[in-house]
């Protein structure tokens, strides 16, 4: 059920892949999102299986209408509709996990464990364009983190080389975040957005944590819209470890 978990103190990491669910093709078989077009029942039992297994409740579960924007929500309970129109969710509130649903795009988790404060964003193009992570970091940080010690991890994502896109495109957001141009195996103009994700941190000092190596496109254990177009959903989860 899980890719990779991981600690930082108080803080947990956790990233899912496709496997240990109830969904059916093209869902098959850990589709965590409610908006692909999956049976509800079948979602709502994955997430219940999956939280189960991190040892939370449910309902402590923090879920976002992703737009691929840059806006930042901070919560401190949980809420039972996804929290509406953002791209990054932050809290000091232990228990309370935030999750990240991804199918190519980059799950940006982060974590100031002196501080106490974690935060999920989803980076895909136009979010990191837009500066989804600084912005979330930013948000950590009025809530008392420290860049110096926060902690980050990515979890699976497209690889450069498999994401494909038009040369004014790249040009477009290379000219933001140079770090994310990239080439495919034919020499066409590709983007590496987890390569800009990390770009970006380093340039916001924060302290370089783990990352995933797992190409989604590539990786038959992992959901890919750009390999499948209708397809299911995996996540990352950050949360703080009650006292």
């Amino acid at each position: 059920m899980f890719t990779r978990r991981a600690a930082a103190g108080g803080a947990r990491f956790a990233f899912t892949d496709r496997w240990g669910g109830a969904g059916a093709a093209p869902f098959d078989e850990l589709n965590l999102g409610g908006h692909v077009g999956d049976d509800p029942r079948a979602v709502a039992e994955n997430r219940a299986r999956t939280a189960a297994a991190l040892g939370l409740p449910v309902e402590r579960v923090v879920w976002m209408d992703q737009v691929h924007g840059a806006g930042v929500t901070v919560v401190d309970g949980p809420s039972t509709e996804p929290l509406p129109a953002t791209d990054a969710a932050v809290t000091a509130t232990p228990g309370l996990a935030l999750a990240v649903l991804v199918a190519d795009c980059t799950p940006v988790l982060l974590a100031d464990p002196l501080a106490r404060v974690v935060a999920a964003a989803h980076a895909g193009r136009p979010g990191l364009a837009a500066g989804v992570v600084p912005a979330a970091i930013e948000a950590m940080c009025k809530l008392g983190a420290d860049r110096s010690r926060i902690v980050a991890t990515t979890g699976p994502a497209v690889c450069g080389p498999c994401y494909e896109v038009p040369e004014a495109m790249c040009d477009e957001v290379s000219a933001l975040v140079p770090a994310a141009r990239s080439r495919t195996p034919e020499g066409t103009h590709a983007l590496d957005i987890t390569a800009g994700v990390w770009a970006q941190l380093a340039l916001e000092g924060v302290v370089p944590g783990e990352k995933s190596h797992i190409c989604t496109r590539e990786s038959a254990d992992h959901f890919s819209y750009r390999r499948d177009r209708t397809t299911g959903r995996i996540a990352g989860y950050v949360w703080l470890a009650e006292d």
